[in-house]
């Protein structure tokens, strides 16, 4: 599996505050079987330690440290961009925090109050700038989860969709965020599922947790949204057509349901 959406370097954000703490992380995620996570900080002004500049080399040094502790996970650079921040953000900035350092796909955070009434017109300026993006955790929007109308007019116009594997496994049934990312994994307008793991001391259910729920609904697409859409995101390259989830889907979730 591969999660694009982790807190996981060391000391800069709100993920772990020391090396210890991201070696930990990384060690939970490799025993689910993820093989790759993006290192995806917190890229906005309340978090000064975020140097766009300095990315690259912090996401090196964490690997080698992985390396040298046995932990056979890859990772790549990113950062989980606010909108208003990369709108004066300069060119060599927006690359710096892209998957993978390509200039090619950003991870752009969905604010938690109600959305600007230009939140559209704002994307659309990265989009100019040649940015696909991918819209980490929506479904926790308060206006999306009254107007799905506008994720929906998103996605037709080449937004990419992550939800978070909490909200999909979630036993409060009644939670807002529950109820539309399971929408969008079953109106196939979701793409990505992350963990948007943050360590110990932020509780996040793993990755695994999140595809379970997910393939109660659709099986196959589940798998494709932790496997073959990410690795074109992080390659910079189109998706691939998710699966049918006709007949052999059907079939993998009574075997799932027996399992």
């Amino acid at each position: 599996m591969i999660d694009l959406h982790t807190h996981v370097l060391p000391g800069i954000d709100d993920g772990p505050a020391d090396l210890p703490g991201s070696l930990a992380l990384l060690a939970a995620a490799a025993e689910e079987g993820t093989v790759t996570l993006a290192a995806t900080p917190h890229v906005r002004p309340d978090h000064p330690r975020v140097i766009p500049a300095e990315l690259g080399a912090r996401v090196s040094e964490l690997a080698a440290a992985a390396a040298a502790a046995g932990l056979d996970v890859g990772l790549a650079a990113g950062g989980e961009v606010d909108l208003l921040w990369a709108q004066r953000a300069a060119d060599d900035e927006l690359r710096a925090v892209s998957f993978g350092q390509r200039g090619h796909d950003l991870l752009v955070e969905s604010p938690y109050g109600p959305l600007p009434e230009r939140f559209e017109d704002l994307l659309f300026t990265l989009s100019v700038r040649g940015y696909r993006i991918l819209l980490a955790h929506p479904e926790r929007n308060p206006t999306f989860q009254h107007d799905r109308q506008r994720l929906a007019t998103l996605v037709e116009h080449g937004t990419l969709l992550q939800v978070t594997a909490l909200s999909l496994a979630s036993t409060q049934r009644r939670s807002r965020s529950r109820r539309l990312a399971h929408d969008l994994i079953k109106h196939e307008l979701a793409h990505v599922i992350a963990s948007d793991a943050h360590g110990g001391h932020i509780p996040r259910s793993g990755l695994n947790a999140g595809v379970e729920a997910a393939a109660r609904i659709a099986p196959l697409r589940a798998q494709w949204m932790v496997t073959d859409a990410p690795a074109a995101i992080l390659a910079g390259e189109p998706l691939p057509s998710p699966p049918s989830e006709r007949g052999g889907g059907r079939r993998l979730g009574r075997l799932l349901r027996r399992g």
